[in-house]
């Protein structure tokens, strides 16, 4: 049995793959379309594999270990089918097809490319904004860098793009209104404040050309 490890493209060309692996990535975020078990799985995965990374394995460690397990099952398994005149365990034939392979390389192509001239732009300075995005990202992950180390942030990242967008669109309602109610209270103090500094910028001033009139 033959089974291909990717994500078959049909005669639609590379757009309609590109756009099937995106619905599929926003399936899993969202928990929807019956998608919610690789959902699950991979939340559970990194939630265990972080405990067990922080409980004293590796990842090296960790890797090894789990394969060296997967491989033992399997190889008694077949021997045990084998004496036994059973079936052998289901393993496929897995086979990275080139198409797929040319489309990941397309798409990291395109990636580094798209970086090279963002870095050009800003380096060269024909981009403001796109300067300040970095610099704010880069702060950002400057920060975050010092708070925890690498793997940690990479779960944490992993857990929040599995929770954050999920609990957002199933409470969107709910968080729209309570955004609101945040922005007209903010828009309120904004214009409190604004009186205030106004009043006391005409009192300051009426003080000062008061001591300036005085001989």
């Amino acid at each position: 049995m033959v089974v291909d490890a990717g994500v078959g493209v049909g005669g639609g060309g590379g757009g309609a793959g590109t756009c099937a692996v995106g619905g599929f990535v926003w399936d899993v975020l969202l928990w929807r379309r019956g998608r919610a078990d690789v959902s699950a799985c991979l939340l559970a995965g990194t939630v265990s594999s972080w405990l067990l990374l922080y409980g004293g394995y590796t990842l090296v460690s960790l890797a090894s270990n789990v394969l060296l397990l997967l491989l033992t099952v399997l190889f008694l398994w077949a021997k045990a089918a084998r004496l036994l005149n059973r079936p052998q365990p289901p393993v496929p034939e897995l086979r990275v097809p080139q198409q797929a392979v040319d489309e990941a390389a397309a798409l990291l192509r395109s990636a580094l490319d798209a970086a090279s001239d963002a870095f050009r732009d800003i380096a060269l300075g024909r981009d403001s904004l796109l300067f300040y995005r970095a610099f704010l990202c880069l702060w950002s992950v400057s920060i975050v860098g010092s708070v925890t180390d690498f793997p940690t942030a990479c779960y944490a990242s992993v857990v929040a793009a599995l929770t954050i967008p999920a609990l957002y669109h199933r409470h969107q309602e709910c968080i729209a209104t309570y955004l609101s109610f945040a922005y007209m209270n903010l828009r309120m103090y904004e214009m409190a404040y604004e009186r205030l500094s106004m009043k006391c910028f005409v009192k300051v001033r009426d003080w000062t050309m008061e001591l300036l009139k005085d001989p």
